[in-house]
């Protein structure tokens, strides 16, 4: 008898240290978990917050703020350039018409630009024109060249219209 209750005794204290060691912290980490999740539910849709709607707004309207182009400020910084640009390569800098809105389009605003020079000095500004970023992209290169009245007097003014394809 007396082995009897040591082999109940033992069977309970052997299963209180397999609890202690193995399932007390399952079962807290468990009701943990379910506790957690209960509070995550109302939580889970983030679009509902108001809070969290007027912080995405404010911060969507910095980025509209911080990249707004002004195509008045903009044409005048690619007119600084490109003039600035003419007289390093030694070319004249004769016509930026205005806007036509024959040239926009929904996407691209096209600017016509007028150089005069020497050959040589206009086809090293179309290089630099390729070359350059920020000013746009080149669409169109039209070389012009007055007729003189006289034949005996040979014209060397050389007119150059370029045409810029900037995206809006």
């Amino acid at each position: 008898m007396k082995k009897s209750y040591l082999l109940i005794g033992g069977s309970l204290l052997l299963l209180l240290i397999g609890y202690q060691f193995a399932f007390k912290t399952t079962l807290a980490m468990w009701q943990e978990h379910t506790q957690l999740a209960a509070q995550l539910v109302p939580t889970a849709d983030m679009s509902v917050q108001p809070a969290y709607l007027w912080r995405k707004s404010a911060n969507l309207d910095k980025i509209i703020k911080n990249y707004k182009l002004d195509s008045a400020v903009f044409r005048n910084n690619v007119i600084n350039r490109v003039s600035a640009l003419a007289e390093i390569n030694h070319v004249k800098l004769t016509g930026v018409p205005m806007d036509d809105p024959l040239y926009h389009t929904p996407h691209f605003i096209i600017q016509k630009l007028i150089f005069t020079g020497d050959f040589f000095d206009l086809l090293k500004m179309v290089n630099q024109l390729q070359n350059t970023n920020g000013i746009g992209m080149l669409r169109s290169v039209a070389w012009k060249q007055e007729k003189s009245q006289f034949r005996e007097m040979k014209s060397k003014k050389l007119d150059l219209e370029v045409f810029l394809e900037i995206y809006r």
